[in-house]
């Protein structure tokens, strides 16, 4: 399809510099009716002023689709079940958001007739990849624009340059060179001075969490529940997913927790350096595996962190909708039927520590076997065979290297 062909597209709109600039320039460039979708995945004020910027600066139609619910729900909290890590630190929720965002796009533009869809990824990250792989697996016909491919601004000034000429505020300053995607799960930070993997994060730049060394001084205790591998609740009261997110969210804020500053591995071959602040997800991280702990059968637990991993490439790399990941989320679905319980951890100057964690219906921890004092239940000389067994394959390899001299 070409430019002529192509009369409308929804836009992946943020109200940022670059989905603004993108917005003005397909109207240009295609001739086309740009309709602008933000999807509020808990960005906050940020969703209307996007839908109220995204009429003003051209667009014939602005929809803002309240999806928080349905994004803690089936994107943060199957990962959490999955116990999630990208490269050991990323709780991914830009990895998270944007699947769902390609969902809302592809609805949006079969509700309003649109020839194609857009977005503002760069041809160098990691989210164009996301877009449009969630894209064609839901609708592998659409059409996608991706003017960082295709025009011939080469950067951040090119795009304030083409703003200001165009009477398209700017929102990138001195004050704050860096750009930021938020959602209930994090807020991540990246390019501009923290392109440098030397230099600090500029005073003053987190948003969700207050800096460790100005948290209060005394610390603070959070219980959370789980069913079946879902937080259900928090210091015993039950919420809704978004609500217990959002809860979590201001305890761990307060208390400076979820800080990462990480140089991670893209997709498309390069490294790049991130800065996320995940207070909630971080608490939930924690709580999760304790009551796993409890719940999960050793080799079965064993097996799932194996799968962990691959399961986390497959979220960070935009393979959500994949049969891959769907049939590996079956696999930890089935394994979280057994966790169920209760994790209690303190909240301390940056730091989420788990103190206790309990199962009243499927814990497999039995104290009467662990105990250090006298019990009825564990024989202590079937160690001696049990040993004997184990040793044998390094005692015969032992016996022959010995004997060939070495």
């Amino acid at each position: 399809m070409s430019k002529g062909e192509i009369k409308k597209v929804v836009l992946a709109y943020s109200g940022g510099l670059d989905t603004s600039v993108i917005l003005r320039w397909i109207i240009e460039e295609y001739g086309a009716e740009v309709v602008a979708y933000t999807a509020d995945v808990g960005q906050g004020e940020e969703v209307e002023e996007a839908r109220v910027k995204a009429l003003e600066t051209g667009a014939v139609e602005a929809i803002a689709e309240d999806v928080r619910e349905e994004f803690v729900a089936d994107y943060v909290f199957p990962a959490i079940r999955a116990s999630a890590l990208y490269e050991g630190y990323y709780l991914m929720g830009t990895s998270l958001a944007r699947p769902l965002i390609s969902k809302g796009l592809v609805r949006a533009a079969e509700a309003t007739g649109a020839d194609a869809i857009a977005h503002g990824a760069t041809g160098k990250g990691n989210d164009q990849v996301r877009f449009e792989l969630a894209a064609y697996a839901l609708k592998p016909d659409i059409k996608v624009v991706a003017p960082w491919r295709e025009w011939d601004l080469k950067g951040r000034a090119d795009l304030v340059a083409y703003a200001e000429r165009h009477g398209i505020p700017v929102p990138v300053t001195a004050e704050k060179p860096y750009s930021t995607d938020a959602n209930l799960l994090h807020i991540s930070y990246e390019g501009g001075v923290l392109e440098d993997p030397w230099v600090g994060p500029p005073p003053g730049m987190f948003k969700m969490t207050t800096d460790p060394e100005a948290a209060p001084d005394e610390p603070e205790v959070v219980t959370v529940g789980f069913h079946a591998g879902n937080p259900v609740s928090v210091n015993g009261v039950e919420m809704d997913p978004a609500t217990l997110l959002s809860t979590l969210n201001d305890l761990g804020g307060r208390h400076g927790v979820g800080r990462v500053d990480i140089v991670e591995n893209r997709f498309v071959g390069m490294k790049s350096r991130g800065v996320y602040e995940t207070p909630g997800g971080t608490i939930l991280y924690h709580a999760h595996r304790a009551v796993e702990s409890l719940t999960l059968d050793r080799e079965v637990m064993h097996l799932r962190d194996e799968l962990s991993d691959r399961y986390a490439e497959m979220v960070y790399n935009g393979f959500w909708f994949s049969p891959e990941r769907e049939a590996l989320q079956a696999f930890m679905d089935d394994v979280q039927q057994r966790v169920s319980g209760e994790a209690r951890l303190k909240l301390f100057k940056g730091q989420a520590v788990v103190e206790g964690r309990r199962s009243d219906t499927h814990g497999l921890y039995d104290e009467a076997t662990v105990t250090f004092e006298a019990d009825e239940v564990y024989d202590q000389s079937d160690a001696t065979g049990f040993i004997r067994l184990q040793s044998l394959r390094l005692r015969t390899f032992a016996e022959r290297r010995l004997g060939e001299g070495e």
